[in-house]
């Protein structure tokens, strides 16, 4: 416990929060910007999330660990469903719930179908987080803050906290987090000062691939595209002071005629994918990487039990 701690004779706290709302609300890019480095994949295409990724907020007060959800959506495949389990599991393990609202998007019926099911959860407070503040002006964003106020009061709940926040400009996002540390439960630091996350890090390289291989493809192309790392081996006979990591990878999707488009012509766009995925993997490992890419076709993968298991979920 630290000094100032101590002369504040306030416990030190250390939870679980986790963020909900639409897909493409803004969840990941705000657990990044309170972790202060990528822990969850970001895109401007929905339903980008499919795991639940906690990352870690180390305070002199407080331990946030925060779980940031897929999108809650109507679901239309296996996969969907699945997702939609997660949300609801995870909800009903966490000390806070935040839900996130875009402030350039009205509240829909998407909102209101989430925000319904918040109400239902009676003991566990929850913070309404308006995000994407700086994408509005000072009267839109005054008029959503009202709107999600009155939703709240219909459905017969009180927000603990009703905040707007920006992301990207880091606007309010230590205030965020200084809402939120008192709401969790009194408790010593449950992970290692410096983890800044729990997941494997084979999982996130991963993850890293997709969000390089979701950039610039056609609409109807991000929700088939699935990625597994088959190994991460330091190459052998390499000087101490020269290390090379080799990522052997398979990129997955759903129908052969897909396979072009992820390849592009003369590879050119697999090419890009490897050299912009390399660069973040490097970065979050500390050491050179060798990354060896290949597209496999995994056919209708999000409808099917046996290949969705395969691939992870």
């Amino acid at each position: 416990m630290s000094a100032r701690t101590l002369e504040n004779n306030a416990p030190h706290r250390a939870g679980f929060a986790c963020f909900v709302g639409r897909p493409n609300a803004g969840k990941s890019t705000l657990t990044n910007a309170l972790v202060g480095q990528k822990v969850a994949i970001t895109s401007n295409r929905p339903q980008t999330t499919r795991h639940t990724v906690r990352g870690i907020v180390h305070r002199e007060d407080a331990q946030l660990i925060l779980v940031d959800t897929p999108g809650l959506h109507k679901p239309r495949t296996l996969l969907g469903e699945r997702l939609n389990d997660v949300v609801r599991t995870t909800w009903a393990e966490v000390d806070v719930i935040g839900f996130c609202l875009p402030a350039d998007q009205k509240l829909g019926p998407g909102d209101k179908f989430i925000i319904k099911e918040l109400a239902g959860i009676k003991k566990t407070p929850k913070i309404a987080i308006i995000t994407k503040t700086d994408l509005v002006n000072s009267k839109t964003l005054r008029e959503q803050l009202l709107a999600v106020s009155r939703l709240g009061e219909e459905l017969g709940f009180q927000w603990a906290e009703i905040i707007p926040v920006s992301a990207v400009k880091g606007d309010q996002v230590d205030l965020l987090a200084d809402l939120i540390a008192p709401l969790l439960p009194e408790s010593p630091p449950l992970y290692p000062e410096g983890d800044l996350t729990d997941e494997p890090e084979m999982v996130m390289v991963a993850e890293l691939i997709r969000e390089a291989a979701l950039e610039g493809v056609r609409d109807e192309l991000p929700h088939s595209i699935a990625v597994v790392v088959e190994e991460m081996l330091p190459r052998e006979d390499r000087p101490a002071d020269r290390p090379l990591l080799d990522i052997h990878a398979n990129v997955y999707i759903e129908r052969p005629s897909q396979k072009g488009i992820i390849i592009g012509p003369q590879g050119k766009r697999l090419k890009e994918v490897g050299t912009k995925s390399r660069k973040h993997i490097e970065a979050l490992l500390g050491t050179p990487v060798f990354l060896d890419l290949h597209v496999k076709v995994a056919k209708d993968w999000q409808r099917d039990p046996k290949q969705l298991r395969k691939l992870g979920f």
